[in-house]
């Protein structure tokens, strides 16, 4: 995983980490060892943050550069 991409995309948001946390309603600390890379993210988190980013897990992931989400099924 990109550890990068998420302080990335948690400061073009404008956010700390405290304020992205309350806002998914996470604990901080835990999130903290995500950004860090001295946890692994899990996938439940991962599908969170995208969400909430507006973007898809392979931007986060790394595995691509285009931040526009996949379209979604109904």
């Amino acid at each position: 995983m990109h550890i990068r991409k998420l302080k990335d995309l948690r400061e073009d948001h404008d956010l700390s980490q405290e304020q992205l946390c309350s806002a998914i309603n996470y604990k901080q600390q835990t999130y903290s060892y995500y950004e860090t890379g001295k946890r692994t993210l899990p996938y439940e988190l991962l599908i969170k943050l995208a969400l909430f980013y507006n973007t898809s897990t392979d931007y986060i992931l790394g595995l691509t550069d285009n931040k526009e989400p996949y379209p979604r099924e109904k």
